[in-house]
């Protein structure tokens, strides 16, 4: 790892001095031209433009040639912290060699900072605490922080603020926000009722360290108050934002919740937290705005009121907008991250639900169920029964395994399918289906029989849960039975059958690329778990009839016995042997460490498990050119796989071995969220060098 991390900053130093070497080429002629009559730049023209560019070029030249010897000859003893100790302290007086050098700085040398920091904390993080280099490396990491905080350092302003009279006849109703719309843009807006007027004010951005303040941006008093809805006014409707993006928004705001969490177990410190909070709260406040659609209108009533209305004056005004800092009653905006961070963090592992029945019903319809449940903070379909017909009480007893990603909540929805109408497209005769109940019911790991009462038209319906925690579920048992292809070794199948990828896997990928492509959900949506335990018996008995089988079956029934074939191999496809090093991989700070990291890593598999996972990252792939049909995006595929393609070794697992007080659920979300983040990292690579071209790329060569 630590050769790796070492690669990553020799590649980067070498494009590092192209760059220089490029600015040197015109500095000269440049230069040479500023002792002319008709000088180009002056010479202090020149010094602002390439500062101290021939420095930096010497001094990250004699670490290059320091560090690249050292790399090619390494061994387990080598040391490299003098070398980083020497570079920090050689640009650091680069800087200090000039008063304005904090602003004249360019930005390159800086980022060289940046990213040799990041270097050193990797470094750090594989470096064990007795090895001769860990002092130096400590101390090269103290220099490097000390540099960029004091580039960084900033001046906190006072503090200032107004104390304003409270009105003696003016009290505060309430406040809360709301989303305006200004000229088509949605704006966010704190709005102040009082006894006698509405006002709807901007809270200003203000710099760290100073309090609230508000704009006003109009107010109405109540006496001259109306509200319309859309439909009354004459005026361009309200632009509302699609489902789809919605939930786009929301899986980006899961994204950033799972960095949170890993961050928090790392030493990577506060700064990365952040940063990612800063995000975080970027994208919340956007799902704020474009969520409302319920759209209405304040006005005023042109005049026709029982007695004069009033108007306030500036000073007036100035002082009720000052005076609203103290009476707030909700001082935080409306989002998630406002909340505690130790809020239950749900279940991982497996749910088996059997929809038994309804009833209730006064007249004979056609009903199926969906089942969702929520994932980190928003509910996603897991699930859906087929239609029963004709009936007023449908019996469907049909099984799902449903995957519980921090999961808390199972929220049942009971539809009728109107078949009579036309429909254009299957996703819009979805729409035209009509809810006929709907309840939900906390998810806990005791709770086997139960059934939602009262929903709506129905009376109740009946359902059957059983939850498996993640520990069990993806306990691997070898088959006993060697003739199958579940439960047994992926290099005996495939040498077995005579082919680089096993026929199971060919088979259930072809099928859903010839009809499920475009179904909602492929993969996340689970299948009947009747229709996949049949299909496993029939693969594992080498039924010739198993592809006249897949044709008539569900697609998500396919799906789900691809899913269950990964998760019952003995081994994970990214072996127990590796999963350590795919864990620390993806947690390397820097890029060019972490992709050469990542691609030795994945090329050491054996062969079938390669061939077998680039197959599969292939078709991944492809089904997610199809998202704006099916949903799935390359998270969501991640987020399915990750945890079936990687786990560790039971001996490795944090649960067993961790002797801090860490709490089963924690434990495998933060062991989720790595799976998931691994495999993420793969579907975003642009191309993976195929194993027969491993030993002829440059990336894979032991020299850089």
């Amino acid at each position: 790892m630590r050769k790796w991390v070492l690669s990553g900053i020799l590649a980067s130093e070498e494009t590092y001095l192209s760059h220089l070497e490029a600015l040197l080429i015109p500095m000269k002629p440049l230069r040479a031209a500023a002792t002319t009559s008709q000088p180009m730049l002056t010479i202090q023209q020149i010094e602002t433009i390439f500062f101290k560019v021939p420095e930096l070029h010497e001094i990250h030249k004699d670490f290059y040639d320091a560090l690249l010897p050292r790399v090619q000859d390494w061994g387990h003893q080598q040391c490299v912290g003098d070398l980083f100790q020497k570079l920090n302290l050689k640009v650091k007086s680069t800087k200090d060699s000039d008063s304005s050098s904090s602003t004249a700085l360019l930005y390159k040398p800086v980022d060289r900072v940046t990213r040799s920091t990041l270097v050193l904390h990797d470094l750090l993080k594989h470096t064990p605490s007795s090895h001769p280099d860990y002092p130096l490396l400590q101390d090269a990491l103290r220099i490097s922080q000390n540099f960029l905080s004091s580039i960084n350092e900033e001046i906190t302003p006072r503090r200032q603020s107004m104390t304003v009279k409270k009105g003696e006849n003016r009290q505060l109703l309430r406040d809360r926000f709301m989303v305006e719309l200004v000229e088509g843009s949605r704006k966010l807006r704190h709005v102040f009722l009082f006894t006698d007027l509405l006002l709807c004010t901007k809270l200003k951005k203000q710099a760290a360290g100073k309090g609230q303040q508000y704009d006003c941006k109009w107010y109405i008093p109540l006496a001259d108050l109306t509200f319309q809805t859309i439909e009354d006014c004459e005026s361009t409707p309200i632009p509302l934002v699609q489902d789809e993006e919605i939930d786009a928004m929301k899986i980006k705001i899961s994204q950033i919740k799972n960095e949170i969490q890993r961050e928090k177990r790392t030493t990577k410190g506060p700064k990365v937290i952040e940063r990612l909070r800063k995000k975080l709260s970027e994208q919340e406040s956007l799902l704020l705005l474009m969520s409302p659609n319920m759209a209405f209108r304040v006005a005023n009533r042109n005049g026709k009121v029982s007695f004069k209305s009033f108007s306030l004056t500036s000073l007036e005004l100035q002082m009720l907008t000052n005076s609203c800092v103290k009476l707030q009653t909700v001082h935080t905006i409306p989002m998630t991250m406002n909340k505690e961070d130790d809020e239950s963090s749900g279940l991982y592992g497996f749910l088996n639900v059997i929809v038994h029945s309804a009833s209730g019903l006064k007249q004979s319809l056609n009903l199926y169920c969906s089942l969702e449940v929520d994932s980190f903070g928003y509910f996603v379909n897991k699930a859906k029964t087929r239609v029963y017909r004709d009936s007023t009480e449908p019996n469907w007893n049909e099984e799902f395994e449903i995957e519980l990603e921090g999961s808390q909540t199972l929220r049942l929805l009971c539809y009728e399918k109107c078949c009579n109408k036309t429909k254009q497209s299957k996703e819009d005769g979805e729409m035209t289906d009509k809810i006929m109940a709907k309840g939900q019911i906390k998810v806990q790991p005791n709770v086997t029989h139960t059934s939602l009462a009262d929903m709506n038209e129905l009376s109740k319906i009946a359902l059957s849960m059983k939850f498996t925690s993640r520990e069990f579920s993806l306990k691997r048992m070898p088959s006993r039975k060697q003739s199958g292809v579940f439960g047994v070794k992926i290099n005996v199948v495939t040498k077995r059958e005579r082919s680089k990828v096993p026929l199971i896997v060919r088979q259930c990928v072809e099928e859903i690329e010839r009809r499920g492509m475009e179904e909602v959900g492929i993969y996340r949506v689970s299948g009947v778990a009747t229709d996949i335990q049949a299909l496993k018996a029939a693969f594992d008995s080498n039924n010739k009839d198993v592809s006249v089988m897949m044709r008539e079956m569900d697609v998500n029934a396919i799906a789900g016995t691809l899913k269950l074939y990964f998760r019952e191999l003995p081994e994970p496809l990214f072996t127990d042997e590796l999963y350590p090093n795919f864990a620390g991989g993806i947690a390397l700070s820097d890029s060019v460490a972490k992709e050469s990291c990542m691609l030795n890593l994945l090329l050491s598999l054996p062969e079938p498990n390669l061939v077998t996972f680039l197959f599969l990252l292939d078709h991944l792939k492809r089904v997610t050119e199809n998202e704006s049909v099916n949903k799935m995006s390359l998270h969501n595929l991640a987020t399915v796989f990750g945890p079936t393609l990687l786990r560790p070794s039971e001996k490795d697992s944090k649960i067993s071995n961790s002797s801090q007080p860490i709490s089963m659920n924690d434990s495998w979300s933060l062991e989720v969220m790595s799976q998931v983040q691994v495999l993420l990292y793969f579907l975003q690579l642009e191309s993976i060098p195929t194993p027969d071209s491993k030993r002829q790329s440059l990336l894979f060569s032991t020299e850089v």
